[in-house]
């Protein structure tokens, strides 16, 4: 009775993810059901003690604290006088405005935390700009969508943080996995772009001397560096107090939010309509990541009580599978489904049926959500829902289509899978900064 329960608990949430439901009430409600028919009444009790349990997680405080600092930065401004500074620098370098993109991108995704206010920064202050210079449709859409998307993984990411409530692990040292990979990432993204670039000249032009003329390099460079010092000062502020053990990583994130309103004044954007939106953009966001982990939660508690983690790890071992197979079904299956839902359902579906079966292979937790971590970035450029995608085409000209936006992420999905591959061949790639730290 129990395993067909499961069987149908697992066919509900396909059915209910297909039908374009909101994905926490399906999780809650698919969790529901089964407990209904499991135990009776007594399920309802299970749904209240997992919504108490969300809401009292001193830990997932920093999830409406890294939105709010993502949404002050969008309205402060920051990225746009440096992103203009870092492409004057490597104006003359073929497909130097895309890498200025990603460099640009790489800062403020040390900044943020969000993907969307990533993307729409970049998406804002360069499209126009490599419209402009001819640059190809498919590689400008790649960058700005690749480039964005580190917001997630570069640390802080409020997905490092729900992944590490949800696997009862330490913030902090998955917050120092994720660096490495994630520059890695920038780093192949950038010699990607030259390399495309030096093959076919006509990709990414480099801007012309006449407008270079214009500006003296040491204007340029006085500009890259003060532009420069406040994304650092604030990846500093939030990252170093973090890493040093000095603020726990909710109050890192209060501070970060606090220094980046400090942005706004700063950069003379601030105005209590730009602080009304900001606490409505981040109230709306929060308010959804909330809903699905109470949701997910519910399922995942009902789901084991009905001993569906020990169902799946019987049903895995008697597959004969190493514990590395197990891992790449697992990385399969959350790049399977990028394509149809965002990251928050996959971490709330995969990981509590995973981790408990990659314990009993001996699997560090640190090092499964890691390198989970670094494939849950192509959920946001996968066709046909990949969030990014949708992102750019709302901001891209009228004329562009999704085709190009298609053809421009394949190389940087490519690139994202290589990355993983490293992180599986050398485990180091993410374990050597978590085993530097005490945290």
């Amino acid at each position: 009775m129990a395993e067909f329960i499961l069987l149908a608990m697992f066919i509900a949430l396909i059915i209910g993810i297909a039908s374009n439901h909101p994905l926490g009430f399906v999780l809650g409600g698919v969790g529901l059901i089964a407990g209904l028919i499991g135990w009776g009444a007594a399920s309802f009790n299970i749904i209240v003690n997992q919504t108490y349990a969300v809401m009292n997680n001193y830990l997932l405080i920093a999830i409406p604290m890294f939105v709010l600092m993502a949404n002050f930065l969008m309205y402060s401004g920051v990225a746009d006088g440096l992103f203009e500074s870092v492409r004057l620098i490597l104006g003359t370098l073929r497909g130097g405005l895309a890498v200025a993109v990603v460099l640009v991108a790489t800062v403020f995704a040390a900044t943020t935390g969000v993907v969307g206010a990533s993307v729409l920064t970049m998406g804002l202050l360069a499209i126009p700009i490599l419209d402009r210079y001819k640059y190809d449709r498919g590689l400008t859409a790649g960058v700005v969508c690749a480039g964005g998307s580190l917001g997630i993984l570069i640390p802080p990411s409020i997905m490092l943080v729900s992944m590490a409530s949800l696997a009862q692990i330490s913030v902090g040292k998955l917050l120092l996995a994720a660096i490495v990979p994630g520059l890695l990432l920038s780093l192949c993204y950038i010699i990607y772009v030259i390399a495309a670039c030096r093959l076919k000249p006509e990709k990414g032009p480099a801007m012309t001397r006449e407008e270079l003329a214009k500006y003296p390099m040491s204007f340029r460079i006085k500009g890259c560096l003060i532009n420069l010092a406040p994304p650092v000062i604030l990846i500093l502020g939030v990252l170093g107090t973090i890493f040093t053990g000095t603020a726990t990583p909710t109050e890192a994130s209060a501070c970060g939010a606090f220094l980046a309103l400090i942005l706004t004044f700063f950069y003379r954007k601030f105005s209590l309509g730009m602080v009304r939106d900001s606490l409505l953009d981040t109230a709306k966001t929060s308010c959804m990541c909330f809903v699905i982990m109470i949701g997910a939660n519910s399922f995942c508690a009902i789901f084991m009580g009905l001993n569906g983690s020990q169902t799946v790890a019987a049903f895995v071992h008697n597959l004969g599978l190493s514990g590395g197979a197990v891992l790449i079904v697992m990385l399969i299956l959350i790049f399977a489904m990028g394509c149809f839902i965002d990251w928050i359902g996959i971490v709330a579906i995969c990981l509590p049926i995973f981790l408990p079966i990659m314990d009993t292979y001996g699997y560090d937790r640190l090092y499964v959500c890691a390198v989970a971590a670094v494939v849950m970035q192509t959920c946001f450029m996968t066709p046909p829902f990949g969030y990014a995608l949708f992102y750019i085409k709302g901001i891209m000209p009228g004329d562009w289509s999704m085709l190009d936006i298609y053809k421009g992420v394949i190389p940087f999905l490519i690139i994202i899978l290589f990355v993983t591959a490293m992180t599986l061949i050398f485990p180091q790639v993410v374990l050597y900064l978590p085993g530097l730290s005490s945290l």
